[in-house]
């Protein structure tokens, strides 16, 4: 039965199809303020990503009695040792063995201090509860692998804050020292702090930087800028040698931080070492964005970084390849212009150096803990309302990721103790950081990160998708030891994705530390191990155990391998070609470099 249709009420004909465009603005809005107003308060971490980790473990721990039951046992037998052990250290002092041993990377508990009662007792009694709990957070049946990495570290960062190595009561250390100087510790500690607070809140650099300044003291090299574009200056470094090697080398930093970690003080500085071993150098110094700068995306980054620089390579030195190194983000970008120019067919790179660089993101390391779907939506939310992420916003990220030696044992030091540390040239650059584009940031999140788009072959450059087997040029590639960035697990992939020669160095120290590898340094080594393109795959452990070790820095390695496929001397070229129209825009290190 039809019924009739009142007069003036609506039909399907006059209701609106679509929502509103007001109305999903209006909401979009609403969101993203209220995250990136949250974000202020929780130094850019989702409430809801850790809420959901949390939940996660807690749900799966109650729904296993088995695994509570063997908490409570394991909980039942440490203090039962702990007991034993808090009455062997008072009644026989110094006889009786610790009942656990700090983790090799721990150092808070190192000295003889520690050792004497009751200090003893007090530190071995925080270890066994750390260790509960590492146990409490591990091996929960049904938690999500990710969340709990996510609750074990949360565990840890809470467990650090509270550690007796931070409190004057328990700290043996602490306590000599505030009666040797009979509390003037905490007045230099407060002096410190104030002064750190000024520095901060006032956008100046650490105390102690006014000895490394750019231009004079790091970033030193000699050399002109040839090429200036809206995203790089390009720098020609100066031959210092009488004939140089045919192929010209291009250094692709991160621009997550200024280039001149590559040129230091001249005793660790890269260029200076290559340029005295008969290498032209190029640099590439990338511009610090501003909020203006909110949509360049990581394809504006290879064209207008990596591409443009080769350009104007090639049209300086004609008619000779070019050796192409990439640190960090820098070779990530590398590899991606590599696949690109290999698809199209343009073969002007001679090899390819990847420092510290990952193109599978599978084992990305502890930053991992904060790559989920939850935790970068509210990351671009916190981007999209500035335009940029900001150098501070990536600094309380890393910072937490070793936050006893980069946050609390700085705090006891400086503000405790009374001592503030040195500055070194490293430490400065450090210091000098970057903002990153809210558009790059985000494309480099997601695409790498979260969906690992260039490691399968769906990463998308020049309007198609790029694929680093197409890669034939030898290539050379850097891990170290330490490095919690880029794990060398995670860059020894390289052997898995590219279709050539892979030389690949596993050296000591960390992400930065490790590549600034300077010549005659006491205690370096590296591990080297070349695997031809038709040899058979040889898994990371297997590596590890049979790699030759070699004592001292990677780079005379580095030398080697480049020399061998680099052709005989020739004559230095031209700073910049004019007539090409590459002139000579000013000194290095340029002005890009300058801006804050």
């Amino acid at each position: 039965m039809n019924l009739p249709v009142l007069s003036g009420s609506p039909t399907d004909a006059t209701l609106p199809t679509r929502d509103s465009y007001v109305v999903t603005a209006l909401a979009d809005v609403t969101d993203r303020a209220l995250h990136a107003t949250l974000a202020r308060f929780t130094m850019g971490l989702s409430p809801a990503a850790l809420a959901a980790a949390h939940l996660d473990w807690l749900v799966h721990l109650m729904a296993t009695p088995g695994k509570r039951l063997q908490l409570v046992d394991k909980m039942a037998r440490k203090m039962m040792r702990f007991q034993a052990y808090a009455w062997r250290a008072l009644l026989q002092p110094g006889t009786s063995a610790p009942v656990i041993e700090p983790l090799p990377q721990d150092r808070r508990f190192a000295t003889d201090a520690w050792q004497a009662w009751p200090f003893n007792v007090i530190y071995q009694g925080f270890l066994l509860q750390q260790q509960w709990w590492h146990n409490a957070t591990s091996d929960v049946r049904g938690v999500a692998r990710h969340h709990e990495e996510m609750v074990k570290f949360g565990a840890r960062q809470a467990l650090d804050m509270f550690s007796p190595a931070n409190f004057l009561a328990t700290n043996p250390e602490l306590l000599q020292r505030t009666l040797e100087c009979g509390g003037r510790n905490f007045v230099d500690g407060l002096q410190h702090l104030l002064e750190d607070w000024e520095r901060a809140v006032s956008g100046k650099k650490p105390v102690g930087s006014e000895a490394y300044k750019v231009g004079r003291d790091v970033a030193a090299s000699p050399g002109k800028v040839v090429f200036r574009n809206r995203l790089i200056e390009l720098i020609q470094y100066a031959p210092t040698t009488e004939h140089v090697r045919a192929e010209p080398l291009l250094i692709v930093p991160a621009w997550i931080m200024k280039y001149y970690i590559l040129d230091l003080s001249a005793q660790n500085s890269l260029v200076r070492y290559l340029t005295g071993q008969g290498f032209t150098v190029f640099m590439v110094s990338w511009k610090n964005p501003s909020a203006a700068d909110r949509d360049i995306g990581m394809e504006d980054y290879r064209l207008g970084g990596v591409m443009a620089a080769l350009d104007a390579i090639t049209a300086t030195v004609p008619g000779c390849r070019v050796h192409a190194l990439g640190y960090c983000l820098g070779g990530t970008l590398l590899s991606i212009a590599a696949a690109a120019m290999a698809r199209d067919g343009d073969d002007r790179l001679r090899t390819i150096t990847l420092l510290a660089a990952q193109a599978d993101f599978t084992e990305a390391g502890e930053l991992m803990l904060f790559i989920d779907e939850s935790q970068i939506a509210f990351l671009e939310d916190m981007m999209w309302e500035q335009g940029f992420l900001d150098a501070k916003q990536m600094a309380g990220a890393f910072q937490m990721l070793r936050s006893n030696d980069l946050v609390w044992s700085l705090m006891l030091n400086r503000y405790q103790m009374g001592e503030r540390e040195p500055l070194s040239d490293l430490m400065a650059w450090n210091a000098d950081a970057t903002r990153l584009p809210y558009r790059m940031h985000a494309e480099y999140l997601r695409h790498l990160f979260l969906d690992n788009d260039l490691a399968e072959g769906r990463y998308v450059a020049g309007g198609h998708p790029v694929a680093l087997t197409d890669i034939r040029v030898p290539v050379f590639a850097v891990g170290t030891v330490r490095d919690h960035v880029a794990p060398w697990r995670s860059t020894y992939k390289i052997h898995l994705l590219v279709d050539t020669a892979v030389t690949y160095v596993l050296a000591s120290g960390g992400h930065n530390a490790g590549i600034v590898s300077e010549i005659g340094q006491p205690g370096l080594f590296h591990q080297v191990m070349t695997r031809n393109a038709e040899d058979r795959h040889v898994d990371a452990e297997t590596w590890l155990a049979t790699a030759p070790r070699l004592d001292g820095s990677w780079w005379p390695t580095y030398l080697d391998w480049l020399g061998r496929h680099s052709g005989e001397p020739v004559a230095p070229p031209s700073m910049g070609n004019d007539a090409a129209g590459y002139a000579v825009l000013c000194d290095a290190p340029g002005l890009y470099v300058l801006e804050d």
